[in-house]
């Protein structure tokens, strides 16, 4: 059952990523390529009738982690209790800038709640990077499973970390740049005309960026994760993971030129699935590692709930997620195509 819920999980943030990343992606691109406000207006309404429904991945894997892995929900929301409280205010500040935007014919009005979009998507899209390079390198687990991280300390990697070090300013990077690139495909999907023409070519100078970020991230893993390819090692078949990631980059920038965007997008789901699915098989058996002592990792031994609880759970999660799967399949159906502003609210 541990192996199970380990991966439902992991399953569940991937979902989360791939669905609201494009969300998030829009945000940061949204000042930069839409110049109008029509152009705004399209951009926005690209995500409107589904941000908040992608959002539901992350309360459920939250909540999954509530009652299928206790003691590391403790640990992890105990410890990293200041950034998720940032977290929370950005998804709030997200919500505002998406909703309240258009209220007023007032073009400060307007200009304000759009700041208020861009600054808490790019935000939101570096701390999700950030924290996973934490769970990646360890925490300062103390042997009752809980810790305390800082900020930041001398930026270096050792058994007393800080939020912020070389390498989790790396994942940051990296996972803005994906997240905007994941953007910029979703909106030359979505769009037409300039604004199309503008993701394209944003696309296309981000994936050459993500492409080299890559590169660069998995040396830099291997040093903050030294054992990190212990599982690969043990089992080579999973080393098809990193290779669906390269060949993702690859599929992006062909498609890309060929502009062929619904393959380029679905090549971008596939670079942020397989990257965190990489994460998750260099982790695996461990939840959250410690970057002083092994002894203290968070396994999923150490955190599993007990049977009666993960075997009637897991009938309730197979409920939610086929009602889940069923909504989105109908919003998706509903909301496809491109995005006009012909009819009024998010309507295209």
């Amino acid at each position: 059952m541990g192996f199970i819920w380990f991966w439902l999980v992991a399953l569940m943030i991937v979902a989360y990523v791939v669905l609201d990343g494009f969300d998030i992606g829009v945000g940061i691109l949204h000042p930069f390529l839409a110049r109008t406000e029509e152009e705004r207006q399209i951009s926005v309404r690209t995500i409107g009738p589904v941000w908040d429904g992608n959002e539901v991945w992350l309360i459920a894997a939250g909540g999954t982690l509530f009652f299928a892995f206790p003691l590391l929900y403790a640990s992890a929301f105990s410890g990293f209790y200041l950034a998720l409280m940032i977290v929370l205010w950005l998804l709030i500040m997200r919500a505002l800038g998406i909703e309240l935007r258009m209220h007023m014919e007032i073009r400060v009005w307007r200009a304000f709640f759009d700041g208020v979009f861009f600054i808490s998507s790019l935000l939101l899209a570096v701390l999700y990077g950030a924290a996973l390079a934490n769970v990646i390198r360890g925490v300062p687990l103390g042997e009752d499973g809980y810790f305390f991280l800082p900020l930041w300390t001398n930026w270096r990697i050792g058994p007393e970390p800080g939020i912020l070090d070389w390498y989790t300013v790396i994942g940051g990077v990296l996972a803005l740049v994906a997240l905007a690139l994941h953007g910029a495909l979703y909106l030359a999907v979505k769009t037409e005309a300039n604004l199309q023409l503008r993701a394209r070519s944003a696309a296309m100078y981000l994936s050459v960026a993500l492409l080299g970020l890559t590169v660069v991230s998995l040396p830099a893993t291997i040093a903050a994760r030294r054992d990190g390819l212990d599982n690969y090692w043990a089992h080579p078949l999973a080393f098809v993971v990193p290779a669906l990631v390269f060949g993702a980059l690859v599929g992006i920038m062909v498609f890309s030129r060929k502009q062929d965007d619904r393959k380029a997008f679905a090549c971008s789901c596939m670079y942020l699935a397989m990257m965190l699915v990489g994460a998750a098989v260099a982790l695996y058996p461990r939840l959250l590692p410690s970057s002083s002592d092994s002894a203290n990792d968070i396994t999923i031994q150490k955190a599993l709930s007990g049977p009666h609880t993960l075997h009637v759970g897991l009938v309730w999660w197979a409920f939610g997620m086929a009602l889940a799967i069923m909504y989105f399949v109908i919003v998706y159906r509903m909301f496809r195509g491109k995005v006009s502003l012909e009819h009024g609210g998010y309507g295209h």
